[in-house]
């Protein structure tokens, strides 16, 4: 059972990504909410952990290669959702947000 709350955080992005993947496997309609979903609870990780030096070794698995598995399990994946997955793996391991959204640098 996890003790701390950077573990149910961990153990609540893998159940999540469990959920994305489960509803990929069917061939309907592209699961954005359960991708939304998943984006989120990560985000949330990202934010409980941002000064630590170490994360789960399981949340790094669910991030890590997520555009490129997105992108070899459909031939059609929405755009936004391929943006989304680019910029959560930057969010993740580089620890910067490539959007920018009322943060651009002066002069742009």
């Amino acid at each position: 059972m996890p003790s701390s709350g950077k573990d149910r955080s961990a153990e609540e992005v893998v159940e999540l990504r469990a959920a994305f993947d489960d509803a990929l496997e069917t061939k309907r309609k592209y699961p954005v909410q359960e991708f939304k979903a998943f984006v989120e609870g990560v985000r949330r990780y990202i934010r409980m952990t941002e000064k630590d030096r170490l994360v789960h070794r399981s949340v790094v698995r669910s991030v890590n290669g997520l555009r490129e598995y997105l992108q070899g399990e459909r031939k059609r994946v929405p755009g936004n959702i391929l943006y989304e997955a680019d910029r959560l793996e930057c969010q993740f391991f580089a620890g910067y947000d490539p959007h920018f959204e009322g943060d651009e640098p002066p002069g742009l």
